[in-house]
């Protein structure tokens, strides 16, 4: 069989197992979505396999486990996590591909608008009969030649660089948008059309540290002791800060998946971001926040009038301000303050990263160079070996 065909029948939707340190076989779901790779537990549980009583249990368990693998893969094609797209082999148009790979992330939390900026470089650089066949990693090392010289906008403004008051893409930028073409070429190979990815090659452009606002113990004291305009984002804000939720999920957030669990409360949802399903047991302190609950329904809102604008996000500077806090900083700055609050804390790079519902290690590890209180008490111990020199 051709590599063509393999590709086109592997199951895009996978069942793994896990097993448990009991004895017992977890199993749970792998497959990508928007880029990501997600790992979404189904619930199901196999017996340990060396009793035969549970043998037969098994069988129905893996038969059950099968029907919701399909559900899910009938799931991503039929909607925004994958989409069927003409394949006609290298000669596949390459830009109507990335339109229609740029469509499937249109309810994609904050990815879509990258993709469409990326489009919009992409139909400069090349043209509408270009196809998947003239791509070549020279061609790659151009369009990466031609972020770092384009002028910002070109599309919108006929400017040419090495003018007076050039002004190119910053380097977050030029990050984003190669990493597009980048995904887009990769998913190309996945499916068939090209047997090679033409960028692999061609090195990236090097991520660019970013500063991270985040806030103290006693700035968020500071703000919890402060009265807000808007009480909803006063609530939705600490809420945050203290779970580490992102807006997007603390504005879906419905009673249904507040449970309690022994001691905690737990928050059973699926990121809006990557899909991903968490379960994250809240603190004690975060509690106050989810307000009561007053008879509302599973499917009703837990913040039904939180709801961020332009005008909430002034708000949140106005509040800060009246708190006596200077710092210019966005709601996400409060997801920032969770992380750097539980480093400081002692807690471990490893539970911060579950906690945060990260995929990967190196995404938390971007928190480790915030932590200045424990650099400081190194440098204090430093100090004290050399004064007693």
């Amino acid at each position: 069989m051709s590599k063509k065909n393999d590709v086109q029948t592997e199951q895009l939707v996978k069942l793994r197992k896990r097993k448990a340190a009991s004895g017992n076989t977890i199993l749970f779901l792998d497959y990508v979505q928007f880029d990501e790779r997600v790992r979404e537990s189904i619930g199901l549980t196999l017996k340990d396999g060396r009793n035969p009583a549970n043998k037969e249990k098994n069988q129905h368990i893996m038969a059950k486990a099968e029907e919701i693998r399909l559900a899910k893969e009938k799931e991503l094609l039929a909607g925004s996590g994958y989409r069927s797209r003409e394949n006609q082999g290298n000669k596949t148009l390459f830009l109507p591909y990335y339109r229609t790979m740029m469509e499937d992330r249109k309810n994609s939390d904050g990815n879509y608008g990258n993709w469409k900026s990326c489009l919009r470089y992409l139909e400069v650089y090349c043209s509408e009969k270009t196809t998947f066949g003239d791509i070549t990693p020279r061609w790659v090392q151009g369009f990466k030649t031609y972020l770092e010289t384009v002028e910002k906008d070109t599309y919108k403004v006929s400017l040419k660089p090495g003018n007076d008051g050039f002004n190119g893409l910053s380097q977050s930028s030029k990050v984003s948008y190669f990493n597009k073409l980048r995904a887009c070429l990769n998913q190309a190979y996945k499916e068939g059309i090209i047997f090679s990815n033409p960028a692999d090659p061609v090195k990236g452009f090097k991520v660019a540290e970013t500063e991270r606002q985040y806030l103290t113990a006693e700035e968020v004291k500071k703000l919890v002791a402060t009265d807000c305009r808007y009480p909803a984002l006063k609530r939705a804000f600490l809420f945050a800060c203290f779970t580490g939720l992102r807006k997007s999920d603390i504005e879906k957030l419905t009673w249904g998946e507040v449970q309690r669990f022994g001691d905690f409360t737990r928050l059973v949802f699926k990121q809006k971001k990557t899909g991903g399903q968490e379960y994250l047991d809240i603190p004690r302190a975060a509690e106050p926040y989810l307000g009561k609950r007053n008879g509302a329904g599973s499917q009703d809102l837990v913040f039904p009038a939180f709801k961020y604008s332009s005008e909430v996000s002034l708000e949140l500077r106005r509040w800060a301000m009246a708190a006596g806090i200077t710092k210019d900083f966005t709601f996400h700055c409060s997801r920032h303050t969770f992380a750097v609050l539980l480093l400081n804390s002692g807690t471990d790079i490893y539970t911060v990263s579950k906690l945060l519902g990260h995929r990967e290690i190196a995404t938390t590890q971007i928190y480790a160079h915030l932590v200045d209180e424990r650099k400081q008490e190194a440098v204090s111990r430093i100090t004290h070996i050399f004064d007693s020199i």
